[in-house]
C-alpha cells in the first residue's frame, strides 16, 4: 500500500499481485495515490481501517472463487460517490450488464492500459453500442454468452449452472477455464 496524494485515491482489488503492483506504480507516476486489496473481504477491511478516502475503485471480476460483482454494492453502500470500473479477462455481455446494474461506472476487458482505465472513469456509463456489435456473434461466442448469463443468474454457482444447462459440472468447468471466444 502506498499513500501520497489526497485528491484522488484509487482502491485496486485484484487477486493478481503482479497486476496490482504494475497498475499501482503506473497510477502513482500520474500522482494518483493507490491502495491494494487481494480479495473483496480485504477491500472492505481496508475501507473500514482507512475510512472512506477512496475516490475510485478498480475491481477484477474473477478473484479465485469470488466475484467482483458482489463487491460493487458493498462498496457503494459504504460510499455512494465511489466510481467503480470492473476489469476482466473473461468478458461477456451478461457480466457487463450485471456490473452496470449493480452500480459500476464502467467495464473493461483485460488487458487495459492505464489510459483506458482512467478514460473509463470519465465516461458516464458503458454505452449499448459498446456492448452490442453490429456484426452477428459466432455460435461459439453465443454459447459463451449464454453460459455467462446462466452463471450470473445462479450467482456464480457452477453446479447449479451446470444443472440448468443440462451439462456435466466438469464439462462446464472446462468451458469456463477457457478464454472467451473472440467475436
Amino acid at each position: 500500500m502506498t499513500s501520497s496524494n489526497t485528491q484522488q485515491h484509487f482502491l485496486l482489488v485484484d487477486d493478481d499481485d503482479v497486476f496490482c503492483s504494475i497498475l499501482s506504480r503506473a497510477l502513482e507516476r500520474r500522482e494518483i495515490t493507490t491502495s491494494t486489496a487481494n480479495s473483496p473481504q480485504q477491500a472492505i477491511e481496508l475501507i473500514h481501517q482507512m475510512g472512506n478516502i477512496f475516490s475510485h475503485a478498480v475491481i477484477d471480476l474473477n478473484m479465485g472463487k469470488e466475484s467482483g460483482l458482489s463487491l460493487i454494492p458493498q462498496l457503494l453502500n459504504l460510499d455512494a460517490q465511489l466510481k467503480i470500473v470492473v476489469l476482466t479477462g473473461y468478458s461477456s455481455i451478461a457480466t457487463t450488464v450485471e456490473a452496470i446494474k449493480r452500480g459500476a461506472s464502467n467495464y473493461l476487458c483485460k488487458p487495459a492500459s492505464v489510459d483506458e482505465i482512467l478514460a473509463a472513469f470519465n465516461e458516464n456509463n458503458v454505452s449499448e453500442q459498446k456492448l452490442v456489435s453490429s456484426k452477428p456473434l459466432s455460435v461459439d461466442r453465443l454459447e459463451w454468452e449464454y453460459i455467462q448469463k446462466t452463471l450470473a443468474e445462479h450467482d456464480g454457482n457452477v453446479s447449479a449452472t451446470a444443472r440448468a444447462l443440462g451439462m456435466h459440472r466438469r464439462t462446464l468447468q472446462r468451458k469456463l477455464q477457457k478464454k472467451p471466444v473472440q467475436e
